[in-house]
């Protein structure tokens, strides 16, 4: 396995190590770092007080949002970011739940127009404020208010048959956040590595930042979600989850050799190559040979014959003296 866990003694700690240490390098790979929950445990926020967070930077994540707020309140209990599913590039803005209104109150009050990330956020009420009866949704949240149902309706998907994590069909990976010269060679080589099963197929949407792949079972297509997920790849952090169409039953495909190794020439190029070389080689050899035979030759005949066949002017010899003669003058 390639996880592990992390207790402390305070919660301000932990948060503290979710901002400074997420994607940071430990033996030449970026570890990912979040809160860690129990399976079906997460807190249900139905009755919480919900905040909107307006002009996130693309960096930040689910859990980096979590930490910020955790770090000002101990009674923060979720925070989500919006996700573009075609790009899977964050929407800018997200939601961040408390125990108590007062605590929302004052996260609006003092973390308004603070710094997370490179940018200033803007905070605001989610849903009605804290001492008027009126609905205090922004321009910008009105418009995406109904994603607050989210913090509810996640269990109930969970549990729904039909959903991807659930449904054997769906086994293609959506790869969003793809920099763009990010190839279809470079993302083979990128899931082969994981090595969470055999990959059928891989696609890239050139320019658009997104593409698929595709495994032999839906348990493999699961392992690599969770261990691509937020892994840096030509110097950004893919977004992975599932693909928005499960497989046809019966639709059976070989898998995909193993990836090239990068700057490793192909079996045919590096055979001519050799082939080349050993053919220059044996030229050579050759032309040292007939250079010593011609050397040998010449310096059997006397000074004068040498003068001959260099002027071309010496008649009286055999044809292969001939030969020699015309050999030498060349």
């Amino acid at each position: 396995s390639s996880y592990g866990f992390v207790d402390y003694y305070e919660r301000g700690s932990a948060a503290l190590a979710i901002l400074t240490l997420n994607r940071k390098q430990i033996f030449g790979q970026p570890i990912r770092v979040n809160w860690a929950y129990a399976s079906g445990q997460r807190e249900d926020t139905t009755d919480h007080f919900h905040i909107f967070v307006g002009d996130l930077s693309p960096e930040v994540t689910d859990s980096a949002l979590f930490a910020f707020f955790s770090a000002y309140s101990p009674n923060c209990s979720d925070a989500r970011v919006m996700w573009d599913q075609k790009t899977g590039r964050s929407r800018g803005y997200g939601f961040v739940s408390f125990r108590n209104q007062q605590d929302a109150q004052s996260a609006i009050n003092d973390l308004n127009g603070q710094w997370l990330g490179n940018r200033q956020i803007r905070c605001n009420w989610a849903t009605k404020g804290a001492n008027s009866g009126e609905d205090q949704l922004t321009s910008d949240s009105k418009s995406i208010a109904d994603v607050n149902n989210n913090f509810t309706e996640n269990a109930k998907q969970k549990s729904n048959e039909d959903a991807p994590e659930n449904n054997p069909l769906y086994r293609t990976v959506y790869v969003g956040n793809l920099a763009h010269e990010v190839t279809q060679d470079v993302l083979h080589r990128f899931f082969h590595a994981l090595g969470a099963g055999a990959i059928e197929e891989v696609r890239v949407q050139h320019g658009k930042g997104f593409g698929f792949v595709k495994y032999s079972n839906h348990a493999e297509t699961a392992l690599a979600i969770q261990t691509g997920n937020g892994r840096i790849l030509g110097g950004k952090p893919v977004k992975c989850s599932w693909g928005n169409k499960p497989t046809p039953p019966g639709t059976t495909s070989a898998p995909l050799p193993p990836p090239a190794a990068p700057g490793h020439p192909a079996a045919a190029d590096l055979m001519a190559y050799q082939r080349a070389i050993a053919m220059s080689k044996m030229a050579s050899t050759q032309a040292l040979m007939q250079a010593q035979h011609l050397r040998q030759a010449a310096m059997g005949m006397g000074v004068g014959a040498s003068q001959a066949m260099y002027d071309g002017t010496f008649q009286n010899v055999g044809a292969s003296q001939q030969q020699q003669q015309q050999l030498m003058y060349y």
